[in-house]
C-alpha cells in the first residue's frame, strides 16, 4: 500500500520488551517471516505510542491529528530481493482514533482495533492500558529509571537501543498481504522504563505462547519528530 509520507511528533512511545522460545514464535509468524533471535531468544513486545500533529509531509503541523496507540510486536528478518531484512511483524494493532480504525488497511497501513485507551502521567510516572472492541486488553504501571535492568538479555542500554532502532520495518497483516511501514526518526533516544506492573491478554494466551513470556526491559522515548514511509507490501 502506499500512501504519502507523513510528518509528526512521536509524543510518548514506550516499549515493553520480553523474550519468548523461539518455536513458539516461529509456529505463529506467517511466510515469509523467520524469527530474529537474540541471545538464543526470541524478542517479541508491546509498542504504547501517542502521536500528535500527524499529517502528509509539507503541511502545517496545526492541521495535524493525535491519537493513542498499542502494537504487538515480534522481531523478524525476511528475505527480499535477494537480500535479508530485519524488521517486526506486527499481528495486532489498536487505536484510540476512529478514523485509524476505519481505513487502516484501507488509506493507512495495517488494520487497526478500535479501543478504549486510559491514560495517566506524571512526575515520571506511567499508567497506560486498553480494551479493544474484542476485548483484547493490556495495561501497564511504570516510571523513569536511571539505569537498565541487569538480569536483560541485551548488555547494556546501548545494545538494546540499537536491536530495536534496527527494527525501524513493521509488517501488518491485512487480506491476503502484509503493509509495510517505515519510521524515521529526526533522532533516536532512549532511556530506561521500570516496569513495577504490566498484563497483556495478547502475551498471555497460552495457545499462542504455551511456555509463556518473560520480561525483559522497558524503554523510553519523547517528544520525537519523526515521518512514516510506506514500504513495499508483501503478498499479493
Amino acid at each position: 500500500m502506499k500512501i504519502p509520507a507523513l510528518r509528526g511528533l512521536i509524543d510518548r512511545r514506550i516499549l515493553i520488551n520480553y523474550t519468548a522460545d523461539p518455536e513458539a514464535v516461529r509456529r505463529i509468524l506467517p511466510h515469509p517471516f523467520r524469527v530474529q533471535t537474540y541471545a538464543g531468544k526470541a524478542i517479541v513486545g508491546i509498542c504504547l505510542i501517542r502521536l500528535k500533529q500527524i499529517r502528509p509531509q509539507g503541511f502545517p503541523a496545526m492541521l495535524g491529528i493525535a491519537s493513542e496507540n498499542g502494537a504487538h510486536r515480534i522481531a523478524v528478518e525476511w528475505e527480499a530481493n535477494g537480500k535479508l531484512h530485519q524488521g517486526v511483524y506486527i499481528p495486532r494493532r489498536d487505536t484510540s482514533l476512529w478514523l485509524n480504525a476505519r481505513v487502516g488497511g484501507v488509506l493507512f497501513p495495517g488494520q487497526h482495533h478500535l479501543a478504549r485507551f486510559t491514560v495517566h502521567e506524571a512526575a515520571g510516572q506511567y499508567s497506560v492500558g486498553f480494551e479493544s472492541e474484542d476485548d483484547t486488553c493490556l495495561s501497564i504501571q511504570a516510571s523513569e529509571a536511571d539505569t537498565f535492568p541487569a538480569t536483560s538479555v541485551f548488555s547494556g542500554l546501548a545494545e538494546a537501543s540499537a536491536f530495536f532502532e534496527r527494527g525501524a520495518v513493521g509488517y501488518s497483516p491485512h487480506r491476503n498481504r502484509f503493509d509495510g511501514l517505515r519510521l524515521q526518526t529526526d533522532r533516536w533516544a532512549v532511556r530506561p522504563l521500570a516496569i513495577s506492573e504490566v498484563t497483556s491478554s495478547f502475551f498471555e494466551d497460552r495457545t499462542l505462547f504455551p511456555d509463556g513470556v518473560t520480561f525483559d526491559n522497558a524503554l523510553l522515548m519523547t517528544r520525537i519528530e519523526h515521518t512514516w514511509r510506506s514500504e513495499a507490501d508483501i503478498g499479493s
